[in-house]
């Protein structure tokens, strides 16, 4: 039995056929911004790895975090927070095989994500500041900017007990994310996406993902308590 709401986008461009129109202009808020607001889903194979699209030498591991990586691996990912119910934190939240949705205000952008139903707010405010030690995260707290159509996103504040995929590429409390978003038509977002972490990597590194439009499709509630079923399955070495 389907347990997904059916919906009908009253507001978006159609072809003759009935069908949404990804090629459309991308909309706007009465303010003159690119509104980003929508459902969108991009490629699983970023929740596999983070940085499918890059070289090898992309992304630079220093020696404690490629040992981590290592282990990880080894061990068939057995400790893997995800599988333990845990959030799937940030940025690797975006790649998990369930949608999201984007809530566009006056002065704060709402992320609302379908796994572990959690969220994220990016506030514009001046007033949201953060105190010079705050207390760490899942998500990390998150302030934005505009700059023309590219919406320009910092994210620092994170704690480091999540993996940025299922490959275990490690983090650290220090990492800062910084997104460029960019909706160039009605049906296609782009974000790319730059992790910078100086404990862990050499350098920083970037990857974009495309984000498509479910221009008529909805969030559905998701459960994820304690996966007492599925533990004993996941078998390291």
């Amino acid at each position: 039995m389907s347990a997904q709401w059916r919906y009908r986008d009253p507001s978006a461009p159609r072809l003759p056929d009935g069908t949404v129109d990804p090629k459309a202009p991308a909309p706007r808020t009465a303010s003159g911004t690119v509104d980003l607001s929508g459902i969108w889903q991009t490629d699983i194979k970023y929740n596999f790895n983070l940085g499918a699209d890059l070289k090898p030498d992309d992304i630079v591991m220093l020696p404690g975090a490629q040992a981590l990586f290592a282990a990880r691996r080894d061990n068939n990912g057995k400790d893997d927070p995800e599988g333990f119910c845990l959030p799937p934190g940030f940025p690797r939240v975006n790649g998990v095989p369930f949608p999201q949705k984007i809530v566009q205000l006056a002065g704060t952008i709402i992320i609302l994500y379908e796994t572990r139903t959690t969220f994220r707010q990016i506030f514009f405010d001046s007033n949201h500041t953060l105190a010079n030690d705050p207390q760490p995260t899942w998500m990390g707290y998150s302030k934005g900017r505009w700059d023309g159509d590219t919406l320009i996103v910092e994210t620092t504040g994170f704690n480091d007990k999540t993996w940025l995929d299922d490959s275990g590429h490690p983090h650290s409390e220090q990492m800062k994310v910084t997104e460029r978003f960019r909706r160039p038509t009605f049906g296609q977002l782009l974000v790319d996406i730059t992790i910078d972490d100086p404990k862990v990597y050499a350098k920083p590194w970037t990857v974009t993902q495309a984000f498509q439009l479910m221009a008529d499709g909805e969030l559905i509630e998701y459960v994820c308590n304690e996966n007492n079923l599925d533990v004993p399955h996941l078998v390291g070495k």
